[in-house]
């Protein structure tokens, strides 16, 4: 009380007095006291201290209960009519990708209205009257849209032309100023992903720079206004004003970052080293900014504006700024361990948090690091299969995405379009699925977790109502391979006007059964990514009997591939086949191939396999990419190289100047990890010409992918295979001057080892290869061929790779003779002469292998990377699913076989191939496993299956 009487004598105005002259000139005490520096107040304090506040404001999605009363969507096309889609099996995206039900769905306005069995005739359908859509799904497959998590839609459009090839800048590695959606192509091939089911893309500046710049979430159906901007889902409201209004909710922001071999060596070359230390500059720059920022709204705030000034707006680093307000959803390009932890580091230095690492081809290996990222563990995005391409990816592995998820990190599975289809997203998950990823998440790796990591979990990625009616209606279950949609919605729109439904099995509507590769994911990790991938050869004195054989195929001399053995039904017995080396000697009846006499003799000498239900069929043949030439692609010191092209080079006299012809089979490097894992699924020779970038690409040979050196018994089939050579819209020469060298070489005098083997050509001995794309290109080949034929009188063997349009000449190429191996199976328009492809179901009634087939064409299919070898058992299985019945397991067998061989001028006794045995199913079957090799050449069965 002594203290207030010491106040006692001084009136209230007194005390707030004193207060106020006490504390003016030392606000540094912490109090505030208001209205004291009037005379330095702005005229836009009030927008000023707003836009203060919102610095700490989250970004995020609107408040829930604003969610569930949305009726209309923002995206909403006036004059959608409602959709009623009936009797679907739905998978939901809730309880983890796990919640599956039979349902209605009813879609009006942009979102879905109603979930549950809708009765046409009741109240809420009724006030539809005739407007209303019915959609009868006849318990058809129904899930939410693909969401592609990293694509390069619109910012690389194919087919790629000099124009519009805006996914990078080399202005400099940080650059997070830059933005995809000012490069944002309208005219890209948007309607070929959304016939695969992707409806949402995040579409991201490439991996060329640290930071190439902010993404953006689009939608893939055109729009009425056919705008970029109209494309966005969500779009930050930074897209219209460089520090927008502050009272405006914070939407998710998208931002690439890429470090490893990209933006180091690849790019700028410089290290590593430099590349970090370019992010640490950024982020120690952005930093500063936010502390200008915070300091000056604390003294805004407290009212304090003596000799504050303007705000202090940092254009070029606000994008980064609000990374480290938390505000951006930061998507990270990076391989190896050694940059994961560079970008674990960083994140944790600057405090902010990482949405997803892309790519990522170590994260399997290094889990725990993942994990200490700031903030919540990242997610994964990968490709399935697509590896080794370079140096850092070469200890991908196709189970990381069950080894991730065993180890509580979200996975996603990603296109990089147009690295890979977006349109065949769906593909990726499937083979996740394959080698272990359960399907729940396999699933939600393309749907709901995608969406949840764009931080578009509550309007995409779910069937629920209120969300946005984006949906696919698949022709089976969508884990099941060559799934295709029926139909697809966006925004409640049909994208597909007169779609094209394959016929398929009622087991395509089952979750597919899969192989147990279990400890085949133990051991990529306990190896580092690189477990052993050898097969264990038998001695050749062994007999091996393989027991409960479905069916058994091999090849015939002049009918391709037969059937020699099937059991017929459930109920018929299975058969046998017996081994001894490295050639069947008996197969079918157990009674009539001895298997009681073979059981009692047992011993050390007979080894007995079960198949469980499996089969043997001819050994698959790869070609179109350099497999057994290169180990890494973009590593020279592991490849043979590219050969002279004398039409735009000078070739060495020492190695006969223009008339050398350069042999493949002189380069062939053994033990690829690439050519082992397509032995070990089934893939088990290869035909390959020299890497060549121009006209020439010299001379073929046939050699197995499972031999280890070129010494071994059978390692070279065959040494000259063909002649390869390719017109292509090359920068230089011109098309017309590659047609005149190719026809001088057919009809004049040519010295060496070009006039040797094209005398062989001319004479009907050997096959001309041309890889040609173009319709124009293939139509004057067959008049080149005919006026050739005109003057010798003897058919010239030709045969086209490549070949995107050659669906446009089915007919003239029968006629011809001609034969055709499409690279890829799968064709895409990515060059301009490859546009006029023949796309398949949905949108085309055929694909370009059934347009072929049926006009009688010669045709077989291959791969463009050497990655992608060990997967034709998947694409010709694909190209079986996609013919709806019309192409038997015998035809499909042969177009990745036989045809092959055929086509490239391949000469083999029928009773020399190998033979590939598989657990449970036959080698298309999606749930069969490779048990083991037989050999001929070697005498011996290579075991597989560890």
């Amino acid at each position: 009380m002594r203290a207030l009487g010491f106040l006692g004598g001084l009136s209230i105005i007194g005390l707030l007095y004193c207060y106020s002259q006490l504390y003016a000139n030392d606000y540094s005490l912490g109090i505030p006291f208001r209205h004291r520096h009037h005379t330095h107040k702005p005229k836009n304090a009030h927008e000023i201290t707003q836009r203060c506040r919102a610095l700490r404001t989250r970004a995020g999605p609107p408040p829930e209960d604003e969610l569930r009363q949305r009726s209309v969507s923002d995206r909403f096309e006036e004059g959608t009519r409602p959709v009623l889609i009936k009797n679907a099996k739905i998978w939901t995206g809730k309880k983890n990708g796990t919640q599956v039900i039979d349902s209605d769905i009813l879609l009006d306005k942009g979102v879905i209205k109603s979930i549950g069995h809708l009765d046409v005739a009741g109240d809420l359908l009724s006030s539809y009257a005739r407007d209303l859509v019915i959609v009868d799904a006849e318990g058809a497959w129904v899930t939410p849209g693909i969401v592609d998590v990293h694509s390069h839609l619109g910012d690389y459009p194919s087919p790629m032309l000099s124009g519009a090839i805006d996914a990078n800048s080399f202005e400099g590695t940080i650059e997070p100023w830059l933005r995809s959606l000012d490069a944002l192509n309208t005219h890209d091939t948007y309607p070929l992903s959304v016939a695969g089911g992707v409806t949402t893309s995040l579409i991201l500046p490439g991996s060329g720079n640290a930071i190439g710049g902010q993404g953006f979430v689009i939608k893939l159906r055109e729009t009425s206004e056919r705008s970029p901007s109209s494309m966005l889902l969500e779009a930050p409201y930074h897209i219209n004003a460089s520090f927008p209004n502050p009272n405006l909710p914070r939407r998710w922001r998208h931002m690439k970052h890429a470090c490893g071999e990209n933006p180091s060596n690849k790019i700028y070359h410089v290290t590593r080293m430099d590349t970090i230390w370019a992010l640490r500059d950024a982020y120690t720059s952005a930093k500063k900014a936010k502390e200008q920022q915070d300091n000056f709204c604390l003294q805004a705030l407290s009212d304090n504006w003596k000799d504050l000034g303007e705000f202090p707006d940092a254009l070029q680093w606000e994008a980064l700024v609000d990374v480290l307000r938390g505000r951006v959803k930061i998507n990270v390009h990076c391989y190896e361990a050694v940059d994961l932890d560079a970008m674990v580091r960083l994140s944790n230095e600057f405090k902010f948090p990482i949405a997803a690492f892309h790519h990522a081809s170590e994260a399997y290996l290094v889990p725990d690091l993942i994990k200490k990222t700031h903030g919540e563990t990242p997610a994964v995005a990968l490709f399935a299969t697509n590896s080794r391409y370079k140096r850092e990816a070469y200890r991908s592995s196709e189970f990381a995405p069950r080894i991730l998820a065993q180890n509580g990190i979200t996975v996603l599975m990603k296109s990089d379009h147009p690295i890979t289809d977006s349109r065949h997203l769906i593909y990726e998950a499937q083979q996740a699925f394959y080698y272990g990823l359960p399907h729940n998440l396999a699933l939600a790796s393309v749907i709901s977790n995608a969406a949840e990591v764009l931080g578009m979990g509550h309007r995409i990625g779910y069937v629920k109502e209120g969300y946005d009616a984006d949906l696919v209606i698949w022709d089976s279950h969508p884990l099941a391979l060559g799934a295709t949609p029926k139909q697809v919605f966006i925004d409640g729109i049909r994208q597909l006007q007169h779609p094209f439904v394959t016929s398929k099995p009622d087991n395509f509507q089952r979750l597919p059964r899969v192989p147990n590769f279990g400890k085949e994911a133990e051991l990529a990790v306990v190896y580092d990514g690189l477990p052993p991938l050898e097969a264990k050869k038998t001695p050749i004195e062994k007999t091996t009997v393989f027991t409960n054989v479905k069916s058994v195929m091999q090849r015939h001399p002049t009918s391709g591939v037969q059937t020699v053995f099937k059991a017929e039904g459930d109920e018929s017995p299975l058969g046998v086949a017996v081994v001894e080396k490295g050639r069947i000697t008996c197969s079918g009846d157990q009674d009539a191939c001895g298997l009681q006499a073979l059981q009692k003799r047992g011993g050390d000498d007979v080894e007995f396999v079960d198949l469980e239900g499996g089969s043997i069929a001819p050994g698959l043949t790869s070609f179109g990419s350099p497999l057994g030439l290169e180990h890494i692609n973009e590593e020279p010191s592991t490849n043979d190289g590219v050969i002279y092209d004398p039409l735009t080079e000078k070739v060495p006299e020492i190695l006969g100047g223009d008339t050398a012809l350069i042999m493949a089979s002189d380069g062939l490097e053994f033990e690829s990890r690439d050519a082992l894992l397509a032995y070990r699924f089934g893939v088990t020779s290869a035909i390959a010409a020299p890497k060549s970038s121009g006209f020439y690409g010299g001379l073929g040979v046939h050699f197995s992918t499972g031999a280890a050196h070129r010494m071994e018994r059978g390692a070279v089939i065959q040494d000259v295979t063909a002649v390869h050579v390719s017109v292509r819209h090359f920068e230089k020469p011109s098309i017309s001057t590659q047609i005149a060298t190719l026809r001088r070489l057919l009809k004049g005098k040519v010295e060496g080892s070009v006039g040797h083997y094209f005398e062989k050509v001319k004479t009907g001995h050997i096959p001309l290869v041309v890889e040609a794309h173009s319709a124009d290109i293939i139509a004057t080949l067959i008049i080149l061929k005919k006026e050739i034929e005109a003057e010798s009188h003897i058919p010239l063997k030709l045969t086209l790779t490549g070949a995107a349009e050659a669906h446009m000449l089915a007919d003239e190429l029968a006629e011809a003779g001609v034969g055709v191996i499409l690279v890829p199976s799968r064709s895409f328009p990515h060059l301009w002469e490859e546009r006029r492809i023949l796309p398949g179901p949905p949108i085309t009634s055929q694909s370009s292998i059934m347009a072929l087939h049926q006009a009688n064409v010669v045709v077989g299919i291959g791969c463009q990377e050497i990655w992608d070898a060990r997967n034709l058992p998947f694409d010709v299985a694909w190209a079986a699913i996609e013919a709806g019945g019309q192409l038997s397991r015998e035809d499909a067998i042969a177009i990745g076989s036989s045809n092959i061989e055929r086509l490239l001028g391949v000469e083999r006794d029928a009773d020399s191939i190998e033979l590939v045995a598989t657990r449970s199913s036959d080698l298309l079957d999606f749930h069969s496993k490779v048990v083991a090799v037989i050999s001929p050449a070697s005498r011996t069965v290579s075991f597989i299956d560890t």
